[in-house]
């Protein structure tokens, strides 16, 4: 499985590296081609940072963003797009601080806020980040939240998208599907390489992959 691996490079920014294992993988619900490991952008500095540049380019023309939602441990790249957005002028309401919250999940994957945090979310432009958006479940779950607290959603991002995942949705993302020759995305219970009688190799979630 690892021995297939190989690193896929962001089109404009070579810094950016996409790391694809090809295989068979399963998550709670569905199974997936390959494994797509983000965690260099996630926690390196100076590839976060890069990745933060090429994420903000579709705001730069934005009049305000309020706050940045980081979903699947995004936080350092949300802290460091909130520095490129001020750098280039975009600035939250009266010209204040653009804010980094994360959201709590419980055991059935609904989000929510602490009381705390609401007054950054309630009437506020808010930016999504995330990782990965597949099923686009996750993605939902964090809309349905934010229209509960009357955020104005301003855009959505994320590292990795499946490219039919919620096609009415415009979703700004450094890698898609497409980038990724013979990727497939499965039911778990229609799954054509199951089908084919090839085996599983790894649990896969937010965190990484377990191998079976």
């Amino acid at each position: 499985m690892e021995s297939k691996a190989y690193n896929l490079a962001h089109e404009k920014n070579p810094m950016i590296t996409l790391r694809v294992i090809p295989g068979h993988f399963t998550t709670s619900n569905f199974h997936i081609s390959h494994f797509l490991d983000v965690s260099s952008m996630k926690s390196n500095a100076t590839v976060a940072r890069n990745v933060a540049h090429e994420l903000a380019m579709p705001y730069l023309a934005s009049a305000q963003i309020d706050t940045i939602v980081c979903l699947e441990r995004t936080e350092v790249i949300g802290a460091y797009l909130a520095e490129e957005l001020k750098e280039s002028g975009v600035t939250a309401i009266g010209g204040g601080d653009i804010s980094i919250i994360t959201p709590i999940a419980n055991n059935i994957g609904s989000l929510s806020f602490q009381s705390s945090m609401v007054g950054l979310l309630s009437g506020r432009n808010v930016l999504l980040l995330t990782t990965s958006i597949s099923s686009g479940r996750t993605l939902d779950s964090a809309l349905d939240c934010l229209a509960y607290y009357r955020s104005n959603i301003v855009g959505i991002s994320a590292l990795f998208l499946v490219s039919s995942a919620n096609p009415e949705l415009r979703v700004n993302a450094l890698f898609t599907s497409d980038d990724i020759p013979g990727y497939q995305f499965y039911s778990s219970r229609n799954c054509d390489m199951c089908r084919a009688g090839q085996s599983l190799d790894a649990l896969i979630s937010s965190e990484g992959f377990t191998k079976i």
